[in-house]
């Protein structure tokens, strides 16, 4: 592991890798079960079922022991949340609270969402990941948790996490100094960490100026030598990204990506399928997984790095939501990362071949799929061409 303060990596942190669903959701609690000063969670979507009641109670059970809980859901995200559910954490300490409220915002913009997820407890624990709060990110009797993936670390990170945290729910207004509430505790908690590494923060948020995550995925493409896998929900990388990824391949580096067979949103699968021709034809391995719901984000650079978080390759996550990654540099865990990402591919997935994508490619298809990618294209323009970036003040 090498760390490089310059490229705003901190060293010497304890990492660990964790697949959605239970595995993910017990860690959660467990977390939130050990804080002992202050909890912030932020989430795109909090769904009141029974995932939502579980971690509710866990927050409103720190709340109870004198914890400082703070919780932050999106707008739009989680519009479906209702006072009956809510009213619980202000009824038991628990403050709460909703970014952008749909047409109640003073700055709204019909695509700038909230959509980072992360726990942040005690200013040193933190867990940074793509799944939201709610059943279909958790494994059920019958019905197993949608695929995603969630980084727990211990270290510096999480304090300035924790600043972002608080900085979102003051609105951005400038706080002096580290808040009282982000000045790590001496709490101790085992969660299993399997590597020690170097990390860093990496935010998007158009509007106010940060394109961390977007230069991330540069890096990646431009930095590799032998292989880069990518392990995307939703992907439709714009001009750009793809113009990147054909200039890895031609320096003979292999990637490849792993997608939904299947989406919650078929449109988007349309659209994506409109881009396998392009990326077969520059080499690019695409794999399909079979299971019910591919929904995490991460991506490897040769065993070097890696990046893990909510960002999708697509314009919404560039341009417009606030996104939040952790790349992380370290080859043992990276290694580690490789052998689980192939033994999904090899196991969970169909390799999508030229000659058979080909074949079902059929000229109704190009014509509905090319419609969908071009009404989401539109979609994207609708939800950025208006939107004004503020005046930054370095928060």
């Amino acid at each position: 592991m090498v760390a490089d303060p310059a490229r705003g990596y901190f060293p010497n942190h304890k990492v660990r890798l964790l697949t959605g669903g239970e595995t993910f959701f017990s860690l959660l609690v467990q977390l939130i079960g050990r804080a002992q000063e202050s909890i912030h969670l932020q989430v795109y979507i909090y769904e009141a079922d029974e995932t939502g009641q579980l971690v509710a109670d866990a927050l409103i059970a720190a709340a109870k022991r004198g914890v400082n809980v703070h919780v932050l859901v999106d707008g739009y995200g989680s519009q479906r949340l209702k006072k009956g559910f809510t009213s619980q954490f202000a009824k038991h300490g628990v403050h709460f609270r909703v970014f952008e409220p749909l047409f109640k915002s003073k700055h709204f913009y019909i695509g700038r969402r909230m959509h980072q997820k992360l726990l942040v407890v005690d200013a040193r624990y933190a867990a940074v990941t793509g799944a939201n709060i709610g059943d279909r990110y958790n494994d059920k009797p019958g019905r197993p948790a949608w695929l995603d993936f969630a980084l727990c670390v211990e270290g510096d990170v999480a304090q300035k996490l924790c600043e972002l945290c608080w900085a979102m729910w003051k609105n951005f207004r400038r706080v002096r100094g580290v808040p009282k509430q982000c000045k790590p505790s001496a709490i101790t908690i085992d969660f299993g960490y399997e590597d020690n590494c170097a990390v860093r923060m990496r935010r998007n948020d158009w509007v106010r100026r940060k394109s961390d995550i977007t230069r991330t995925y540069r890096e990646i493409f431009r930095d590799a030598r032998e292989q880069v896998i990518l392990l995307s929900s939703y992907f439709l990388p714009g001009t750009t990204v793809r113009r990147d990824m054909s200039m890895a391949v031609k320096r003979g580096v292999k990637i490849q990506l792993i997608v939904c067979s299947r989406m919650d949103v078929p449109l988007v699968k349309d659209a994506e399928r409109s881009m396998y021709e392009w990326l077969l034809r520059h080499g690019i391995e695409i794999y399909e997984y079979t299971g019910d719901m591919l929904h995490g984000k991460l991506a490897t650079c040769d065993d070097e790095w890696m990046t893990i978080g909510s960002f999708n390759v697509n314009d919404l996550s560039a341009r417009v939501s606030i996104e939040l990654n952790l790349d992380v540099r370290g080859k043992a865990f990276v290694r580690r990362t490789i052998r689980e990402l192939t033994h999904l591919m090899e196991t969970q997935c169909l390799r999508v071949s030229a000659n058979d994508f080909a074949a079902q490619n059929t000229l109704l298809n190009r014509l509905f799929r090319g419609v969908a990618f071009s009404v989401l294209r539109f979609i994207f323009f609708l939800g950025t061409f208006y939107m004004k970036q503020e005046k930054y003040d370095g928060s």
